[in-house]
């Protein structure tokens, strides 16, 4: 037994927190109220107002006066702030002509190139090296393998800031290892849609949880000595027009949602920000002065750079002037055209030299500077897998479990049909910028077997053909399924496929090179998409299993003959192809054998999967393909079936009630099948939380139904459910998810007793929340209690919109069987404020609070009331 009084600050506001074993920062008096405040704050505090000064009308694309920028304190563990003025910077700057100032502010091709996303060239007369930046939410992406992590949003159902820094760690060592300089992640956009395509490279829809992991995060990756890069600076939330689409959000909305997050990262010293494509009150983010300048630097203290997102610049001097340092990944804009316009007095070359100096200045703090930089690391593969597998066993969450199906006992151990893809293909991460090639990721049917050991009978079926077979005979005879074509040659030939009925076709091109052209009856079946959309077409079903390059396409056919036409192009080195196809006589004859093996089976594991990536947002929330078909059928025979999914985000499951168990494991990276046969066979208990509420339909979640929420009205997306974003929505609307924020279930039971809430001890401020948590079942266990915070009658009366029921703080516990502890949550006051229009600050919500502690959004756990006071 054990007894727990203080616990580290998982609800810490951003800029008021420090991570556990860390001193806490300088504090102030505000209202009578004692705060603990970075110095940024300190100087932005408004004497006696209980709000902060300076604020931004987003929604109108207006920017107000704010307070002075300031250098924030810096970040437990990161290097030393900027020199002074008469440094080194200042003497680099006095050196550099126009044409080097410029050529530090854009991207250029890198001559060089690891294979990484972006290069911007150094100066060598004077000895600045060039800086690589990789793509890497989930593990650093370039031409070499790398450790694929579990998706952010995995990390995120863990709730622990402590794993996060570790996460951050890990990428920052091995971006160091593999020549690289800057990582652009983590990306901390809040989950507002399940349709958003990125849902997985980010944390949660809680602006609360999404702050402390990202500045976790970011301290952990620059304690390594590589520059974070917060994105997408702001309000990116959907892939689709991504480019084009205009957001509004009033002041409130965004400063407690949305922004929450970013204002974190920076108060955890990133090194850089990235502006994200959208419009933000009518002007793109890129050039957005209230985002860039009046927020991002004068109210936050912002002192890094911002870069803008690839090929998201439209405009010089506007850009620049709003705040955007470097361009990205070329010059369109900061090359020739803004040489030249400094050249004719457009822009005064002050402007240059302030991009410059924040360039220079974080690159000079985390010595990036150096012609013979510190010695780059080895990199650890072993501490990245073994950090892997643990941040994948945080992160699985059990969502059902009827009759204790899980874990995998006795004859359902020994007697398991695996069904389903992706257990003989790991999916190991999402598709797009986060997708991350491994050294090597276990199958988890293989993980599955050897766990079930010898005596056991483990039986797989497909379920689903995800990559095809050979094409029915044609005429003349033509194989397709292994072309080899030589360098420099044009290979082209003909044939006629015949159908002997009406039937739903699959067809799969998997190439090397250059994608082939195939039509048929005179359409082409793969054209050249549009922009990202022809590079990034996802995580498990852009490429094959040997590695090539995968397009298809499904279409109904006609019974007869069909007229194909296939060429393919060898380039400079040559190429391999197949063409391959699956028809509904095929999946037929996979469901069926998936019947079978789950008839004579004690037990199925059935492995499901939604394969999402940048540049797209998902159409559906259901599974794709057929796969909701194969679980009705294999559940119809085997009721003791567990679902393993293996998806990016929420999906919905009206196949729910005829499973034992579902599993949610996300993208879980390249330790996934360890983590997952862990898990199902109880070598570990379920850790994860669900950091996203899951609708129970199409038609019941916060932008269901209303085009002007998503994807827009007429360009325009308006951020109208305000504050109430996520799991406050159900709370506010009264709808039922399917499975709520935080839910999640343990292989051990919980209780909760003796709650008790009130002022902080000592000079923190905020509030307290005091109770016993007891693991009352048979085994080791983990759970996550969270705190959850009702509105303040004194801000209600003020006319200040709350939500019924916000986040406030949470804490993961490991706690042996029969084992009790006391904890406490600490309430920041932060937290405990709201935006306040009139006042362009935060104000403290006074009065008696409900409160009440559980294990998710919807569970009424045990409750109390708290008095707020201001002094």
């Amino acid at each position: 037994m054990s007894d727990e009084t203080t616990t580290p600050d998982h609800s810490a506001a951003p800029g008021t927190g420090a991570a556990p074993g860390e001193p806490r920062r300088g504090h102030a008096r505000v209202r009578g109220v004692r705060l603990r405040l970075s110095r940024r704050a300190l100087l932005l505090a408004l004497a006696g107002g209980g709000a902060v000064a300076g604020t931004t009308a987003l929604a109108q694309g207006t920017a107000h006066a704010a307070g002075p920028g300031t250098a924030p304190a810096a970040p437990p563990h990161a290097p030393a702030p900027p020199a002074p003025p008469g440094s080194r910077v200042d003497n680099l700057l006095a050196r550099l002509t126009l044409d080097e100032k410029v050529s530090l502010l854009h991207g250029a091709p890198d001559p060089a190139s690891l294979g990484q996303a972006g290069h911007v060239p150094g100066v060598p007369r004077l000895g600045i090296p060039p800086l690589c930046l990789a793509d890497g939410p989930a593990g650093i992406r370039v031409r070499r393998t790398a450790t694929a992590l579990p998706a952010p949003v995995m990390l995120a159902a863990a709730f622990d800031p402590g794993l996060a820094r570790a996460y951050g760690r890990v990428l920052g060592r091995e971006g160091r290892a593999l020549g690289q300089d800057v990582l652009l992640a983590p990306m901390v956009n809040l989950i507002r849609t399940p349709y958003a395509g990125r849902n997985f490279e980010t944390f949660s829809e809680d602006p609360l949880l999404s702050a402390d992991l990202v500045a976790e995060l970011v301290r952990g990756v620059q304690a390594e000595g590589l520059v974070a890069t917060v994105k997408h600076f702001a309000l990116n939330n959907q892939e689709r027009d991504r480019d084009s689409v205009d957001v509004r959000a009033d002041d409130q909305t965004a400063h407690e949602t949305e922004l929450r997050g970013f204002e974190a990262a920076v108060a955890a010293g990133a090194g850089a920000v990235m502006a994200a494509y959208n419009k933000v009150g009518g002007v793109h983010a890129a050039e957005n002065a209230d985002l860039l300048t009046a927020v991002l630097r004068e109210r936050w203290g912002f002192d890094g750079w911002v870069m803008s997102d690839w090929d998201a610049v439209h405009t010089t001097a506007g850009a620049l002037t709003a705040g955007l340092d470097m361009e990205m990944p070329g010059g369109a804009r900061y090359g020739a055209p803004l040489r030249e316009a400094v050249r004719e007095g457009r822009i005064p070359e002050a402007a240059v030299d302030r991009a410059v100096r924040r360039v220079l200045s974080v690159r000079d703090r985390l010595g990036l500077l150096d012609e013979v930089s510190a010695p780059r690391p080895e990199r650890d593969a072993a501490s990245g897998a073994r950090l892997a597998l643990r941040v994948a066993t945080a992160g699985a969450t059990l969502l059902r479990n009827e009759g204790a199906a899980l874990p995998l006992t006795g004859a359902a151990a020994r007697s398991l049909a695996v069904i389903g893809p992706t257990a003989a293909v790991p999916f190991v991460s999402g598709g797009g910028s986060a997708h991350v090639v491994p050294d090597a990721a276990a199958r988890p049917l293989d993980t599955l077997r050897t766990r079930a050991g010898a005596d056991a009978t483990v039986t797989h079926a497909t379920g689903e053909d995800l990559f095809g077979r050979r094409l029915p005979p044609l005429v003349p005879a033509l194989d397709l399924d292994g072309v080899d074509v030589a360098a420099g040659v044009a290979w082209s030939r003909t044939a006629t496929l015949t159908t002997a009925e009406a039937d739903e076709w699959t067809f799969l091109v998997h190439y090397s090179g250059t994608r082939p052209s195939v039509t048929l009856d005179g359409t082409e079946l793969f054209p050249v998409r549009q922009g990202v959309a022809e590079y990034f077409a996802g995580g498990l079903l852009a490429a094959a299993p040997d590695g090539l390059a995968v397009r298809r396409v499904t279409l109904r056919l006609a019974a007869g003959d069909h007229a194909l036409a296939v060429t393919a192009h060898g380039g400079t080195d040559g190429q391999l192809f197949r063409l391959r196809a699956v028809s509904g006589a095929d999946r037929a004859a996979d469901l069926a054998e998936a019947v079978r093996h789950a008839r004579v089976a004690e037990a199925v594991v059935l492995f499901a999967y939604e394969d999402a990536t940048e540049g797209q947002d998902r159409t559906s929330l259901a599974l794709p393909g057929h796969q909701e078909a194969l679980i009705e059928a294999v559940t119809a025979v085997n009721p003791r079936t567990t679902v393993v999914l293996n998806t990016s985000s929420a999906v919905t499951m009206g196949w729910l009630e005829r499973t034992a168990a579902v599993l949610q494991m996300y993208y879980p990276g390249q330790e996934g099948a360890a983590a997952t046969t862990a898990v199902l066979f109880g070598d570990a208990d379920p850790g994860g939380r669900l950091t996203q509420t899951f609708p129970a339909a199409e038609d019941r979640h916060p932008t269901a139904g209303d085009p002007s929420r998503y994807p827009g009205r007429d360009g325009i997306e308006e951020y109208s459910e305000g504050v109430h974003t996520g799991h406050r929505w159900y709370e506010k609307e009264g709808v039922a998810p399917l499975f709520p924020f935080g839910h999640g279930l343990s292989y051990t039971t919980f209780a909760y007793e003796d709650l008790t809430a009130g002022p902080a001890t000592g000079d923190a401020g905020g509030v307290d929340v005091t109770f016993t948590v007891r693991n009352t079942g048979p085994r080791a266990g983990v759970d996550v209690a969270q705190v959850y915070l009702g509105p303040s009658p004194d801000l209600t009366a003020r006319g200040i919109d709350q939500p019924r029921s916000l986040l406030a703080g949470y804490r993961r516990l490991e706690l042996a069987a029969g084992e009790r502890r006391r904890v406490t949550v600490h309430l920041t006051t932060r937290t405990l404020s709201s935006w306040f229009a009139a006042g362009a600050g935060f104000v403290l919500g006074t009065g008696r609070r409900p409160l009440r502690v559980g294990r998710s959004a919807a569970d009424p756990g045990l409750a109390a009331t708290v008095e707020v006071r201001s002094s």
